[in-house]
């Protein structure tokens, strides 16, 4: 990490912790079209803009707004590396959560279908990640960090026995992040499926890496929001994310909810 986006991530934390009752326990960031998940009554509302050198979300679907909901700190959007933005950038909520005391991590997507046995409106919990955008937010930094086992286990049990007690179908598989902005091209897709991906995103993958050099237990959940190229007909449209991701906002609401009451109870 350079001096300069050190001395940025201080300044946002230092705001934050003036205007944060406690340490957090848990940090959750919301991807495409799930910002307004309710997931409690929030004491704290802070628009992104506000915040010293947070990055402003430039997705549809993305409000940009940390809420504190008990000891959960809420991050409504985040930004992408699509968007221009450095993994310095991209990274640094998710840097500034754990530098305020958040132990845990619970990333959010909307994804694309690689494995043909998903479809729109499922639900993955991500088991592991292959990183193809090309960079990596620890370059220049810190080297070597362990990501064997990046997405924690005892989180992902728990989200088994939630989907369980909520009597819908979770999923399971491998995320793989690229660089975007387009969407994959048919052979993209096939090649994706032979490098091991169940489901492809634009995001992610750089906060989880992040977090693991945080020290931060991480879970990870996809919204399958639409079949990669070459698993349909027609072109992909960003309003069929937004769609699918609709639909599926009570299932990944229970999920969260329990998800994130166990952790902030764990001491």
């Amino acid at each position: 990490m350079s001096g300069g986006e050190e001395r940025r991530l201080r300044a946002a934390v230092r705001f934050l912790r003036a205007r944060l009752p406690g340490e957090p326990r848990v940090a959750v960031v919301l991807g495409s079209g799930m910002g307004t998940i309710d997931l409690g009554r929030p004491s704290v509302a802070i628009p992104f803009p506000r915040i010293p050198h947070f990055p402003r979300p430039g997705a549809a679907g993305h409000p940009g707004e940390l809420t504190l909901c008990g000891r959960a700190v809420v991050l409504r959007g985040r930004a992408h590396y699509y968007e221009g933005r450095s993994l310095e950038e991209v990274v640094r909520p998710v840097r500034a959560m754990a530098l305020l005391g958040a132990r845990t991590l619970v990333v959010t997507n909307a994804a694309g279908a690689v494995n043909r046995g998903f479809r729109p409106g499922d639900l993955m919990l991500i088991a592991d990640h292959l990183n193809l955008m090309g960079d990596n937010p620890l370059r220049g930094g810190p080297r070597f960090t362990d990501l064997s086992a990046a997405y924690d286990p005892g989180l992902r049990a728990q989200a088994r026995r939630a989907a369980r007690e909520g009597g819908f179908r979770l999923r399971e598989g491998v995320y793989a992040a690229v660089p975007g902005p387009c969407y994959e091209t048919p052979a993209e897709v096939r090649m994706l499926r032979k490098l091991g991906a169940d489901a492809v995103g634009m995001s992610t993958v750089p906060e989880v890496i992040a977090a693991a050099h945080a020290g931060m237990r991480v879970l990870g959940i996809s919204l399958i929001t639409n079949l990669g190229a070459g698993l349909r007909s027609g072109p992909i449209c960003h309003d069929e994310v937004l769609e699918a991701a609709r639909q599926a906002v009570p299932r990944l609401r229970s999920l969260l909810r329990t998800v994130i009451a166990a952790a902030t109870q764990e001491r």
